[in-house]
């Protein structure tokens, strides 16, 4: 997802952030010691993991942050093995542990948001996978894992709950990088509750429409959701869309 765009608004992507990072909060705040070891709904991981993920991954992104700032490299982990290795580590934390770990990380991070000055935004760093973006790829990575990692730890947060201006924007974008690819299913998407039309791969008359609400087209894009809420014209099979993130 790119947001190295014309009209990115520094300080309403952080409002955003701040939202989802309180409601994130309100529900870690009353899962149990038991709660938080319990699956999540990622492969794999418990809650534990989710929760000491959404930590560690406020800290790489103020790492960034700080190399945008500053013009120090400072690399947002020492590498995807010891990222793996950090997660793991504080998983088996306690409720209280791991809640505290979310709040204070999330804390740095926004400190750390609001020291950048606008030129910074625009400053290319370079995230541990390799791939190099303005700084302002980190603001948007942030929003997206709160709001898709709160409804993974399966706690009564669902995508149905994302807000609708998330939603619309990260559908488009979704869209745009399918269609980017050469693994994407050629496809329609109607929003039934919003009208929104979007063709992915090949000619519109040769794929089939999908139609749901724009929330629930989003969760199945993005592998959150089987698609059982969506209909497909004329009956036929559910496309799988390729794995996103």
């Amino acid at each position: 997802m790119t947001t190295d765009q014309p009209g990115f608004d520094p300080a309403e992507i952080l409002g955003e952030i701040t939202a989802a990072t309180e409601h994130l909060l309100r529900t870690a705040e009353q899962l149990t010691d038991a709660e938080v070891r319990a699956p999540s709904l990622l492969p794999d991981w418990s809650r534990g993991h989710l929760l000491s993920h959404l930590a560690r991954n406020a800290d790489g992104g103020r790492r960034l942050l700080t190399w945008a700032r500053t013009g120090v490299e400072t690399p947002e982990y020492p590498s995807l093995a010891a990222r793996a290795r950090e997660i793991e580590a504080g998983a088996d934390r306690s409720a209280a542990e791991l809640l505290a770990d979310v709040r204070d990380s999330a804390a740095a991070f926004e400190a750390e948001y609001r020291s950048m000055p606008p030129e910074a935004w625009h400053r290319t760093v370079r995230w541990t996978a390799g791939q190099e973006h303005p700084a302002a790829r980190a603001a948007d990575s942030r929003l997206c894992e709160v709001l898709f990692h709160h409804a993974d730890l399966d706690a009564g947060y669902a995508p149905s709950d994302w807000p609708s201006n998330f939603v619309a924007s990260l559908l488009a974008r979704v869209v745009t990088s399918f269609n980017g690819r050469d693994d994407a299913p050629a496809v329609r998407l109607l929003a039934t509750d919003t009208g929104a039309d979007y063709t992915v791969g090949g000619g519109e008359q040769l794929a089939p429409t999908v139609r749901g609400t724009q929330h629930a087209l989003l969760a199945w894009l993005v592998g959150r959701s089987s698609g059982a809420d969506l209909t497909v014209d004329d009956a036929g099979a559910l496309p799988t869309p390729p794995f996103l993130f």
